[in-house]
């Protein structure tokens, strides 16, 4: 009944404004207030009733705009919510950071120990997420879908600059940290990354009686940081609604018009990621396509519905058991992958990335946008456990080089529907990766002799 009410309410109110816009009627001002405030109501309670964190976003979405554009001196006031949820975001960044980069590096095993298999698979996952990455960069480098995005000003926005020029030796010596814990405050988190990857290797290198403890102290840090993640993420309505509000309180609802460029660029750029990355690649490695389509359907359909990659693991495990690749190679390919191969993750990282870049009017020379793609990839794995992790390693990033913040926030008024793809898009990789290093170990599939 409520689906019902809540369409018939968006009908009405799309209707009206479409008879008044079009000048075949005209609809007095109040009435068409009405029946927008009416629709918005009918939504929530709709959304009570789901109680979706998703669907909360996107009325959230909907309500700030709707203030932002009725009532743009209310907006105004809206922004500190919006600053509290940012805050809030920055604090999970390094932690986080430090802890799923660890425990992916010294969780698995030994580095001394291992194996073959274990270097194809690292190898396969880096050059697949590479390619990732650049069609990402390419496809917002050629829609521009950030540009012409007029920020609202703000003392962060406002203290915003170009980048200064620097040679290749600056741009090196910035990669490592002198200091940790200075890395930490200025949000420098390719240095936070290195150390982390660093302290990783130097932790799996020990024996195993004093690697433990460590270990488990940061897997420990680790799953603290995913619950506090999520209990931030229960702002995510506030924040988000807040940030609309102001932002088209500012500006107009004519930003919201690069949010769909912004989503049309990603499921494109994710469809050309298919075809020209992992189908060549299934072909290459003789994967029985038709059967792994069949095998893959469920779990990609459960991290599509769900928004986690987490919830599909078990699936995904089994349907490639099933299909005949060797429990020892699916064991630890696909957990290895949830830190290292995320190819949907990665794409929306170097996308989202540089419409920050170009909504901010900041002309990033090809050697920083290398340098920020390469600060991307290395602070993305690990993610594919967090809610909106990938968003959460966005905002470090672009703060670390000193984007502003504001275009971040638009961009999570439409995270929940990119968050469906490239979660899909982590566990179809994954799943995909377990079958290629399965051939490339010469294993035979089930029903192939």
């Amino acid at each position: 009944m409520l689906p019902r009410m809540a369409a018939a309410a968006l009908l009405a109110a799309a209707s009206l404004a479409l008879l008044d816009s079009s000048g075949l009627q005209a609809v007095a001002p109040a009435a068409l207030l009405a029946s927008r405030w009416l629709a918005i109501a009918t939504l929530t309670t709709y959304a009570a009733t789901r109680r979706s964190l998703t669907g909360w976003i996107l009325l959230s979405m909907v309500i700030g705009a709707e203030i932002g554009h009725d009532f743009p001196e209310v907006a105004l006031g809206l922004r500190v919510l919006a600053q509290i949820f940012l805050r809030l975001i920055r604090t999970i960044v390094a932690p986080l950071l430090f802890a799923t980069l660890v425990v992916g590096i010294a969780g698995h095993s030994n580095l001394r120990q291992v194996g073959r298999m274990g270097v194809k698979a690292l190898v396969y996952f880096e050059i697949v997420t590479t390619l990732a990455l650049f069609i990402g960069w390419a496809a917002i480098t050629v829609s521009r879908a950030g540009v012409g995005v007029a920020l609202p000003p703000s003392a962060e926005s406002a203290s915003i600059q170009q980048p200064g020029q620097r040679n290749w030796q600056d741009i090196v010596l910035d990669v490592f940290p002198e200091n940790i814990a200075k890395a930490v405050a200025d949000a420098e988190m390719l240095q936070v990354v290195i150390f982390s990857v660093l302290f990783g290797i130097a932790l799996a290198l020990l024996p195993d009686d004093k690697r433990r403890p460590l270990l488990a102290l940061a897997e420990s840090l680790a799953e603290t940081m995913f619950r506090f993640t999520g209990i931030v993420m229960l702002m995510a309505p506030i924040g988000v609604g807040a940030a609309i509000a102001y932002t088209v309180g500012q500006l107009g609802l004519g930003v919201l018009v690069n949010l769909f460029q912004l989503l049309a660029t990603f499921y494109v750029a994710v469809a050309i990621f298919i075809v020209v990355v992992l189908w060549p690649v299934a072909l290459i490695a003789r994967v029985p396509i038709r059967r792994f389509l069949a095998a893959v359907a469920e779990p990609v359909s459960i991290a599509f519905a769900t928004t986690s990659s987490e919830a599909a693991l078990p699936r995904a495990m089994e349907a490639m058991e099933k299909l005949g690749v060797p429990r020892q190679i699916v064991a630890f390919v696909i957990p290895t992958g949830y830190s290292f191969n995320l190819d949907g993750s990665t794409l929306y990282l170097s996308l989202t990335a540089i419409f920050v870049a170009q909504a901010a009017g900041i002309e990033l020379s090809i050697g920083q946008q290398l340098v920020l793609l390469l600060t991307l990839m290395l602070s993305s794995k690990g993610v594919a456990g967090v809610p909106r992790g990938a968003l959460v390693i966005l905002l470090g990033t672009v703060s670390s080089f000193g984007l502003p913040a504001e275009p971040v926030f638009v961009i999570l008024g439409i995270d929940a529907v990119l968050d469906m793809l490239r979660t899909s898009v982590n566990v179809l990789g994954n799943c995909l990766a377990t079958v290629v290093i399965a051939r490339w170990e010469g294993e035979a599939l089930r029903d192939e002799g």
